[in-house]
């Protein structure tokens, strides 16, 4: 059974003036993990989620998900209007694999 690894950080506040922003062990541990399998960086991934969505991103995610096969980026993504977006990212080849609206 493969182990599931999820890396996930919220800084809104930070966020809205520097797009990313995490706690600096979490960007260490997201560009180890990131760099180690051979995957796209967090900032080209970010830039992908935000040409999909514009907007201020909420939280990110890196995770290995199964029923994808494979890890992906998940950005939680607060549009002009105030909807919140989810979009996934293939940390593999920065694809973006599916948005959709986050009603709760």
């Amino acid at each position: 059974m493969k182990t599931k690894t999820i890396i996930s950080a919220i800084a809104l506040t930070a966020l809205m003036t520097s797009g990313v922003s995490m706690a600096d062990d979490d960007i260490r541990e997201v560009r180890r993990v990131s760099e180690g399998l051979n995957l796209i960086s967090l900032e080209q991934a970010k830039a992908k989620a935000l040409q999909a969505k514009p907007g201020v991103i909420d939280e990110v995610d890196l995770e290995n998900r199964t029923f994808s096969k494979g890890w992906d980026y998940e950005f939680e993504i607060v549009d002009v209007d105030g909807n919140e977006w989810d979009v996934y990212v293939d940390a593999k080849s920065g694809e973006v694999r599916k948005i959709e609206r986050d009603w709760f």
